[in-house]
């Protein structure tokens, strides 16, 4: 397989549609990513590092900590809320957009919360290829690509490409957050989801259409509001 086939992170190519790159880092953020994000790795994902897959120690990330994976963090925000807000706990987060990565990377920083983040920039499918069956207590997806297009749908995470992975690493009855703005993006979480083995939480409509208790409004939130699209909660447990 030659070079034109693998990410820069060693990874192979495979189907990822979303952005990269965006605007240029500034001066803090280059170094960030330079110098913060390699301490911040899990451990040995990506392809060219574990080219065996070995699966990581989970337990060695964060010793005495349950684990949590954020899919997609985009700017950090709602990562680093819940790490202070939870300071007994890890969080693992995927993104593969380099300048959201530097910008959750200056949240960590000025927080002081390099211990109990982990940070994977690239594709979460490549992340779960390595991490050992049943070890995440909590998963969150918020916001994420909506693919609007039908002929894109397949694109979407809450696909069983995605979906399979995410179910053989949680823990049974490990809870599976999922905010999105697009009723459409409802209408697939609500089909995939359960059909790839976790069980929606809702007793009425109050359980989506109010943020969870510990809920931070991120940007991506604050744009659908002001855009006049309604916000909706969804609740899973891993069966």
């Amino acid at each position: 397989m030659s070079d034109k086939d693998h990410h820069p992170s060693g990874a192979p190519w495979r189907n990822f549609y979303g952005r990269i790159h965006g605007k240029t880092l500034r001066d803090r953020q280059k170094r960030l990513v330079e110098e913060l994000l390699p301490k911040l790795s899990p451990g040995a994902v990506t392809l060219e590092e574990n080219p065996e897959r070995t699966p990581l120690d989970v337990g060695a990330i964060f010793p005495g900590r349950e684990t949590w994976l954020e899919v997609g963090f985009g700017g950090g925000e709602h990562m680093a809320h819940m790490a202070e807000t939870y300071p007994e706990v890890g969080i693992i987060g995927c993104e593969p957009f380099l300048n959201g990565v530097a910008m959750a990377l200056a949240k960590i920083e000025d927080a002081g919360l390099e211990e109990r983040i982990r940070i994977h920039a690239w594709d979460v499918r490549e992340l779960c290829e390595v991490l050992p069956d049943q070890c995440i207590d909590k998963a969150f997806l918020l916001y994420p690509d909506p693919w609007p297009k039908a002929r894109h749908h397949r694109r979407r995470f809450v696909t069983p490409e995605h979906l399979e992975p995410l179910h053989r690493v949680m823990k049974p009855g490990a809870i599976f957050r999922v905010a999105t703005d697009i009723p459409d993006y409802v209408r697939q979480t609500l089909e995939e989801v359960p059909q790839a083995g976790f069980e929606w939480l809702a007793e009425g409509p109050e359980d989506w259409r109010k943020p969870w208790s510990d809920w931070i409004s991120t940007r991506y939130e604050q744009k659908a509001l002001r855009e006049g699209r309604t916000p909706h909660y969804l609740t899973f447990r891993r069966r």
